[in-house]
């Protein structure tokens, strides 16, 4: 059983009552313990792929099942525990708030489980140690490069150990070395035993990936796991 499945998934919106397709019947199995990146250009529907993989959307048509269930029926509080225990997200900005500390920002998801505040130090902590800024805990995002900022932001997605990392372009406002330095953090990530599924429209990046999903006008055009 695949842990995310996409079958005959389409979403569409509404412009001034045309229908417009995002996604076009999209059928996508991901197992535990890949690494996917989903690679097309700016508007091909990858970001709604995503947003529909974190439980953020639901489809118009077809079905989304996590881990065998049928996410396309369940409530709003259900998806959020979801979001919350499961999955944990990375965007291409970094969404770190200004006045709070980069220990402060990893523990503010783990507060909203109420996780106990030693716990959530603990495990701010170990987050942080585990993308490379263990003496950083103090420091507020302005103190801190693009690439530190980010670092931060991978590690509040990991600090509750979700099984599942969803990360939306999380290069795209960094440099180079900055950017390679946070694809070696997924890969580790990756070879630590998380499922991860990257989005991106950079061909060098999708290369970190063992599987490719090539997405064009909604549509899956390429698939190097099918």
């Amino acid at each position: 059983m695949a842990l995310l499945e996409l079958r005959g998934v389409s979403k569409v919106y509404r412009m001034g009552g045309t229908p417009v397709y995002a996604l076009r019947q999209v059928s996508l199995a991901v197992e535990a313990g890949e690494f996917v990146a989903v690679l097309g250009r700016s508007g091909a529907g990858k970001s709604t792929l995503m947003n529909l993989l974190g439980c953020l959307d639901l489809p118009d048509e077809g079905s989304y099942l996590l881990a065998g269930e049928d996410v396309s029926r369940m409530g709003e509080g259900q998806l959020a525990r979801i979001r919350n225990r499961q999955i944990g997200f990375v965007f291409q900005g970094f969404n770190l708030i200004p006045t709070l500390t980069a220990r402060e920002n990893v523990e503010l998801p783990l507060a909203y489980r109420g996780l106990p505040r030693p716990r959530r130090e603990a495990l701010a902590a170990e987050a942080l140690g585990q993308v490379g800024l263990a003496d950083r805990l103090g420091h507020y995002p302005a103190q801190l490069s693009g690439g530190q900022q980010q670092r931060v932001a991978i590690a509040r997605a990991i600090a509750a150990r979700p099984p599942i990392l969803l990360a939306d372009e999380p290069t795209g406002n960094l440099d180079c070395a900055s950017g390679a330095g946070v694809m070696e953090i997924l890969s580790r990530l990756h070879r630590q035993g998380r499922t991860v599924v990257l989005i991106t429209h950079d061909q060098r990046v999708a290369e970190h990936a063992s599987r490719q999903v090539c997405i064009l006008d909604g549509r899956v055009v390429r698939d190097t796991g099918a």
